[in-house]
């Protein structure tokens, strides 16, 4: 799947689904063929963090 490469709409699509269709990262990543770690290193760039307890990154 092509992720968006811009991190304010990447945050938003990745939070979009883990709100609505994914009750982990893993799950997500998983279903979409994502490489966690990538997608949690661009996040990170961008100053954002995965929260497991409240499924988002913030």
């Amino acid at each position: 799947m092509e992720l968006p490469n811009d991190p304010a709409m990447l945050l938003s699509f990745v939070n979009m689904k883990l709100r609505d269709f994914y009750p982990s990262l893993d799950a997500l990543c998983d279903d979409l063929d994502i490489n966690r770690a990538e997608l949690e290193k661009k996040l990170a760039d961008a100053g954002y963090e995965y929260n497991g307890e409240l499924n988002k990154f913030w």
